[in-house]
């Protein structure tokens, strides 16, 4: 995974290629460190899969232009962008997710009271929240890179994947929150 940055009035590294400075993490499995699921390895974060949890910015952000580049480098596996993240901890904290688990990139998810709406022809509840489909897929085959610009202004969030808007989200809820990269099955 290589998160980019954060684009408003000014642009911002959130992860600055050597360490994990500025991040913290939640993992289902308490006794598990941060750096038994997290590396840097040749300036790239990478991430294990397990134990599932995530790795959020210590910061929160209401509105931005972030942009996240990941790979798949073994098997295709699970793993997502959180954006928003308020409330207690949890594998699926309140937050809005950009999937990115092989074959469903672009989706997005509201979890835990987290409001998100849509084109109601892709919208649909689930046990925890909303699922909004993607419009189409564009991911690169995997153990290529793939490249997300997600742009979340104020209620609506758009998802660019490679070059093509794969899905937009309105009436989301709007509130600042922590930026987390998920650890959910697959080494990204």
């Amino acid at each position: 995974l290589q998160p980019a940055w954060i684009q408003g009035l000014q642009e911002l590294q959130l992860f600055n290629g050597r360490d994990l400075t500025g991040w913290e993490y939640f993992l289902v499995d308490e006794t598990a460190t941060m750096e038994d699921v997290w590396s840097v390895q040749d300036g790239v974060l990478v991430c294990k899969g397990e134990p599932r949890g995530y790795l959020a910015t210590s910061e929160e952000y209401e509105s931005f232009k972030l942009v996240v580049e990941w790979r798949w480098p073994e098997e295709p596996g699970n793993s997502g962008v959180l954006m928003r993240i308020a409330g207690e901890p949890a594998m699926l904290p309140s937050s809005v997710e950009a999937q990115l688990r092989s074959g469903s990139a672009g989706d997005m998810y509201g979890f835990q009271g987290f409001k998100i709406g849509g084109d109601p022809e892709r919208l649909s509840e689930i046990s925890i929240g909303w699922n909004l489909a993607r419009i189409e897929g564009n991911e690169n085959e995997p153990g290529e890179w793939n490249r997300y610009e997600i742009t979340a202004d104020g209620d609506r969030i758009t998802i660019v994947l490679n070059g093509k808007v794969v899905n937009e989200a309105t009436d989301c809820e709007v509130r600042p929150g922590k930026i987390g990269l998920q650890s959910e099955g697959g080494v990204i």
